[in-house]
Parts: structure tokens; sequence; C-alpha cells
């Protein structure tokens, strides 16, 4: 077993790049959830338990540790509000993760894009698939 190669693997399993792109809507979101409401207003929109779903499917993340995580992202960001552990579940059970279904067991790269129009997973240039440039199919020189 070499070592080298094992850690490095376990190193960059840490690394989480994201893209916050649906806080620009993140309160229209919720002031179109929250119209004529009667009660306690929502706090988190629909992208947003989405988008930590994905978290936690890909990464493998028990609902406790992904608690941890909302934490940690409220300290960053304000606006997103800490999420108890039993309430994300309860939510993350209704959502139909199959897209998501086969990056689970895949080593590669993963790009997690998150805009107002939804949340976007796919392995690392899988988005430039069939793109052409200068008339040339470009997915030929990414790694799939």
């Amino acid at each position: 077993m070499d070592w080298r190669v094992v850690d490095e693997r376990l190193i960059r399993r840490g690394e989480l790049l994201l893209s916050l792109g649906f806080l620009e809507s993140y309160d229209l979101e919720l002031s179109v959830l929250n119209f004529g409401k009667v009660g306690r207003p929502y706090r988190v929109t629909y992208m947003y338990v989405v988008f930590l779903a994905v978290v936690r499917y890909l990464f493998g993340m028990p609902y406790r540790q992904l608690e941890g995580f909302t934490r940690a992202l409220h300290r960053l960001i304000p606006r997103l509000p800490p999420i108890d552990y039993s309430w994300l579940r309860r939510r993350i059970l209704r959502l139909d993760l199959r897209p998501y279904m086969s990056l689970r067991g895949y080593d590669g790269p993963v790009s997690i894009a998150v805009d107002s129009s939804g949340v976007r997973v796919c392995r690392c240039g899988g988005w430039l698939r069939g793109c052409m440039v200068g008339g040339r199919d470009i997915s030929r020189y990414t790694s799939q």
C-alpha cells in the first residue's frame, strides 16, 4: 500500500469548493415562501436543503455532522441559519437524490455548482461534455 497516495486521497477528500450563487436569490425565495403564510415564517429555502443533501450524500456525512456543517456555514455566512439534524433528516428524506447516485463511489474530483436555478453536481469537467470550441469537441481533452 502506497501511503503517500492514501494520504493525498484523504487530504483531497477534505477539499470542498463551494459556489454559493444561490445566496443571491435566497432572500427572494424566502419572501415568496412566506408570502401570505400564517404562523412561524420559513427560515430555510428549498435550494439550501438540496445543497445540504448533495453535500451529505457525496461525502457520506451523518446528519449530526451535517448540522455541524450548517453551524460552520452560519459562522461564515450569517444569513444561512444553523439547522437541527432531525429537521434536516426529515426534509432530505423527501428529496429525490437519484441524479447523484452515480457519483457516490467516484474517487475523482467532483464539482458542486449551485446557482439560482438549482444544484448541479457532476464529475470534474463533466459540464464540458459536448461543448464545441472552434468547431472541435473539447470534451475529449477533459478527464472523465
